[in-house]
C-alpha cells in the first residue's frame, strides 16, 4: 500500500512538470533579445509619433507592399498632401500615414520579410519591441550619438507608471518631421551580439542629398505631417497609444471614439499568415482573406471552380457524385454493376481496334485461347495428348510440365490460366473505364 502510494506521488510529481515546461514552452517569446535589437536597429531613433506609427504598419505587410508601390509610382507625392491622395485606398489607416514618408515606405517595400518579423514581433509582446528601442536608444545616446538638435529634441525623464527612465525623441517643431538615417554600427558603437549583426538600410539619395553617415546620424528634407502621425509610443505601458482627435480627423470614413490603445485589426490581414500560435490563436480565426491563402501555395483555383460546376450540374440532374462514390465503396452489388460496366466498355474498346495497353493484348489472348480449345475439342478421339497440347497452346501455357496428362486436367488447367488472365484483363479495362 506505501510503495502504491509512492508511486502515485512520483506520478503527480512528474506530470506537474510536464504542465509546467508545457505552460514555460507557450509563453516562451517569439523572438530573442538579440533578434529584436537586430530588427529595430534601423528604426529605434525615429521620434516616437513616427516609429509608432511604423509598428503598426507593419503588423499589415500586404498594405505595406503596396503603398510602397504606389509611393514609388507616384514619387512627388510626401506629406498631408499624399495622405490625402490615398484616402480611398482600402489599406489600414496606419499604412496610409506613412505614404507622407516616402523614404520611410520605400525601405520597407524593399525589405518585406523584415517588415512582417516587425510586424509579427510586436504582435507577440509591443512590450518587448518597445524594450528593444530603449535599450537602443540608450546605447546610442552613451555612445554620444543621439542628442537634441535642430531637428529633433532628445528628453530623459522617469516614467511616472513603472518609474522607468526613458528616452524619448520628438521633433523639434511640431509641424515639420525630419526621417533620420544613420549606420548601426556607428551611432551605436560596438555591437553587444556579433552573431546578430544589426540591420542597415543605406538611405536613399533622392531624401538624404549628400548625407554623410560616417560620423552619426543624418537628416534629410523635413516632411511638413501634422495629420499623418495620431499614434505615439506608450513607454510605461508597452503599447502603443491613439490619439483619436488626429486619427478621426484624417480617417473620416473609421471613426473611433475616445483615446486608446492600438487594436490589430485581422480583417486587415489580407491572408497573410502570423508567425507564432498566440496570434494565431488570437488573430487567425475567421478571417477575411483567410480562403485565399491557398492561393500563395499554388492551389489551381480554376480547376477547383470547374470541378464544383460539374458537380453542381450532376445534382441539378438528381445525381450525387459523392453519395454514388459511398454506393461504390459500401454496396456489393453496386460494386459488381460497376465492375461489369467496365468489362462491358473494355470488351466495346477492343472491338473497335483499340490496341493500347497490356490489357487490350491480355483481352485478345483470351479470345484466342478460348478459340483454341474449342478446335480442340472438335477434335474428340485417341489423339488426347495432342487436344491438351492444343489447349495449353491456345491458353498461351508454354510449360513443358504436364504435356502428357489428361484431357480433363489440361482442359482445367487451361481454363484456369485464362481465367486468371480475364480477371487481370477486366481489372485493366476497369481502371482504364474509371
Amino acid at each position: 500500500m506505501r510503495a502504491l502510494a509512492v508511486r502515485l506521488a512520483q506520478a503527480l510529481m512528474l506530470a506537474a512538470s510536464l504542465l509546467a515546461g508545457s505552460a514555460g514552452a507557450q509563453q516562451a517569446p517569439s523572438f530573442s533579445i538579440e533578434q529584436l535589437d537586430q530588427m529595430m536597429a534601423p528604426i529605434a531613433l525615429y521620434p516616437d509619433s513616427l516609429l509608432s506609427q511604423v509598428l503598426m504598419a507593419s503588423t499589415y505587410p500586404a498594405d505595406v507592399a503596396d503603398a510602397a508601390k504606389w509611393s514609388k509610382a507616384n514619387p512627388n507625392q510626401k506629406g498631408d498632401a499624399a495622405l490625402k491622395a490615398v484616402d480611398s485606398q482600402p489599406w489600414d489607416p496606419s499604412v496610409k500615414s506613412l505614404v507622407a514618408f516616402p523614404q520611410v515606405l520605400q525601405t520597407m517595400g524593399d525589405k518585406p520579410d523584415w517588415v512582417q518579423n516587425l510586424g509579427d514581433a510586436f504582435l507577440a509582446s509591443s512590450k518587448d519591441v518597445l524594450d528593444s528601442a530603449q535599450r537602443l536608444r540608450a546605447q546610442a545616446q552613451k555612445n554620444g550619438s543621439l542628442k537634441t538638435s535642430e531637428q529633433q529634441k532628445v528628453i530623459v525623464e522617469q516614467e511616472p507608471q513603472t518609474q522607468q527612465t526613458v528616452i524619448k525623441i520628438e521633433p523639434a517643431n511640431p509641424e515639420v518631421v525630419y526621417v533620420p538615417s544613420y549606420n548601426p554600427t556607428v551611432v551605436y558603437g560596438t555591437w553587444p551580439y556579433p552573431a546578430y549583426p544589426p540591420y542597415y538600410y543605406p538611405p536613399v539619395a533622392a531624401y538624404y542629398p549628400g548625407a554623410a553617415l560616417a560620423t552619426g546620424i543624418a537628416f534629410g528634407v523635413g516632411v511638413a505631417a501634422t495629420a499623418a502621425l495620431w499614434g505615439n509610443c506608450n513607454w510605461g505601458g508597452g503599447n502603443v497609444n491613439i490619439n483619436a482627435s488626429r486619427y478621426n480627423s484624417v480617417n473620416v470614413n473609421r471613426q473611433i471614439s475616445g483615446n486608446s490603445a492600438f487594436q490589430h485589426n485581422a480583417a486587415n490581414r489580407r491572408g497573410v499568415p502570423y508567425r507564432d500560435s498566440a496570434s494565431q490563436q488570437r488573430f487567425g480565426k475567421d478571417v477575411a482573406g483567410a480562403d485565399r491563402r491557398s492561393d500563395y501555395r499554388g492551389r489551381d483555383t480554376g480547376r477547383d471552380a470547374q470541378r464544383d460546376q460539374a458537380q453542381s450540374q450532376l445534382r441539378d440532374r438528381g445525381m450525387d457524385p459523392g453519395q454514388g462514390r459511398n454506393e461504390l465503396r459500401n454496396d456489393p452489388a453496386t460494386r459488381e454493376r460497376a465492375q461489369s460496366a467496365a468489362d462491358r466498355t473494355g470488351r466495346e474498346r477492343q472491338g473497335a481496334g483499340d490496341r493500347q495497353g497490356a490489357g487490350d493484348r491480355q483481352g485478345a489472348g483470351d479470345r484466342q485461347g478460348a478459340g483454341n480449345r474449342q478446335g480442340a475439342g472438335d477434335r474428340q478421339g485417341p489423339a488426347g495428348d495432342r487436344q491438351g497440347a492444343g489447349g495449353r497452346q491456345g491458353a498461351g501455357d508454354r510449360q513443358a510440365a504436364g504435356g502428357r496428362g489428361g484431357d480433363n486436367a489440361l482442359r482445367g488447367a487451361g481454363d484456369g490460366g485464362a481465367s486468371a488472365r480475364q480477371q487481370a484483363s477486366r481489372g485493366e479495362a476497369s481502371r482504364q473505364s474509371m
